[in-house]
């Protein structure tokens, strides 16, 4: 079953897409997401392939995925909304507060996840970090999983879609960009970034914002995972 709602009313609202087989679950993301001025659900999924469809017919911002669901689950079609559209950012909503659950979801392609027993605040406050940039994962939790990710992925050779003619990644990202990356790569948050480096959280999510574009993907956490790929980053950076 797939629904459409509508289309969203300003560029200043991020249209969301709800993935999950059971329907109270829906039913209650929509209802708190949907009262959010700056939020809105335009169309929803039962399982992983109508997620794939409807995420190629609406091309949302987000996709809140379940990551059980029949007849494909959310991780695969996260890969698939992934490779089909990279700037459309997932985040998982999942009842399995597991870390290697948590490893897959990031490989396949999420920024991040909520869990589904989150108050209301937190599971709006998670949608619109990953909206503006900022993470929503736990800093410790962040960097265990990155690390790992690191530890456990051999460096691509490509470069990633995305970026303007065939110069090396290293040379489209300033040294204070790939400062930055550095610390997005141990977890840290906007605010802890905008600390160490003595600058305002304004300027900090403009070199975010930078480095998610010149990367080629959609959210920090996958820019890390990307750089990781690239090797610009390695589990031997300071800190990580």
């Amino acid at each position: 079953m797939v629904s459409e709602t509508g289309q969203a009313g300003s560029g200043r609202v991020a249209r969301l897409v709800l993935a999950d087989d059971h329907d109270l679950v829906r039913d209650g993301l929509n209802l708190v997401l949907s009262r959010e001025p700056d939020l809105e659900v335009v169309g929803e999924a039962s399982d992983g392939l109508e997620a794939v469809s409807v995420c190629r017919r609406l091309a949302p911002d987000m996709v809140l995925m379940d990551i059980r669901m029949p007849d494909m689950d959310g991780l695969e079609a996260t890969r698939r909304i992934k490779a089909e559209q990279p700037s459309v950012s997932v985040l998982m909503v999942t009842t399995y507060d597991d870390p290697d659950y948590l490893f897959e979801a990031v490989k396949a392609g999420a920024a991040g996840y909520v869990l589904k027993d989150a108050t209301k605040e937190e599971l709006v406050g998670a949608v619109r970090r990953v909206i503006e940039g900022d993470s929503p994962f736990d800093g410790n939790l962040a960097a265990r999983l990155l690390q790992r990710l690191a530890t456990e992925s051999p460096p691509a050779a490509e470069a990633p879609s995305g970026l303007e003619g065939s110069a090396p990644v290293t040379s489209n990202l300033t040294p204070r960009e790939m400062e930055v990356l550095g610390l997005l790569a141990q977890g840290k948050s906007n605010p802890d970034i905008a600390a160490d480096f003595v600058i305002s959280r304004a300027t900090v999510k403009v070199h975010v914002e930078r480095i998610i574009r010149k990367l080629g993907v959609s959210d920090r956490t996958q820019a890390v995972v990307r750089a990781i790929e690239l090797g610009l980053i390695s589990p031997e950076i300071r800190g990580y």
